[in-house]
This record gives structure tokens, sequence and C-alpha cells, in this order.
């Protein structure tokens, strides 16, 4: 039975730029002050849309090394800028919400890569009120 060399030994791990998206996106999607907003073309409604981001990785020293033991990270992996748009709850406290979003994305990215989140730019693109659901339809008069 062979014995694996130190995981520092062994390579890197290299971690695409859209994967670091996708998991900002549902890190941003799963805080529940986070609403999907609708989408529309030419007028038509063609479904709902959730947070969108633009993630620009800034490698560190020991970019996306892996331990093996515990899956923690060994190194640093580097540091990513997010730009975040988004929509949020209303009402409700936007800084707060947005601070709760951070957090979610810098655990998320520390947990799943080992990258840390370096700068978040959030747009808050809508205001969408708590009741994500379409009102009922009831006449004016009756």
């Amino acid at each position: 039975m062979s014995t694996l060399p130190d995981p520092a030994e062994r390579g890197v791990l290299e971690i695409d730029p859209a994967v670091l998206r996708k998991i900002v996106e549902y890190a941003a999607d799963t805080a529940p002050a986070t609403r999907h907003r609708a989408r529309r073309v030419a007028g038509l409604d063609v479904g709902e849309s959730g947070p969108t981001a633009r993630v620009t990785r800034r490698p560190g020293p020991a970019r996306g090394t892996v331990g093996v033991t515990s899956g923690d990270t060994t190194g640093d992996a580097g540091e990513v800028d997010v730009r975040l748009r988004l929509t949020l709850a209303h009402p409700g406290s936007v800084r707060a919400a947005v601070a709760e979003v951070r957090e979610r994305i810098d655990a998320d990215l520390r947990r799943t890569t080992g990258h840390r989140l370096r700068g978040l730019t959030v747009e808050v693109e809508a205001l969408r009120s708590g009741d994500a659901g379409p009102r009922p339809a009831s006449p004016r008069v009756q």
C-alpha cells in the first residue's frame, strides 16, 4: 500500500471562475431577504431570475491547495471581487440584507473553495414585496 505525498507536493486545484460565480449566486439566492424578479421579453413573462454575479479572482500564493485529512484549506486560495445584482424584499433594511448576503457569500466561498471575499459591490435593482406570489384577482365592483 503506497502513501500519498503531502497535498502541497501533489499540485494545485484550479477552480474555474464560473464555479465561483455559481457559488456566489447560490449563496445570495438562499439569503432570506433576496427575491427573484420577473423576466420579460417583449412584454411577455418568461419566468423568474435570481441574483446574478460577476466574479474576478485575485490569486493567492497557494491558490486552491486543499488538505486531504479534513478538507480544510491548507493555503490561501486567493481572493475574489464580486459584483452582484439582486432584488430584495420590501419592506426591510437594505443594509442588513446586504450585510447578511455578504456573510453568506464569504462563508460559502471559504468553506467550499478556500477563497476569501475581498470586495463586494451590490446593485439592488428592485425591491419586491415580501409576498412573492401574485395578487389574487378580485373584481373592483361587486
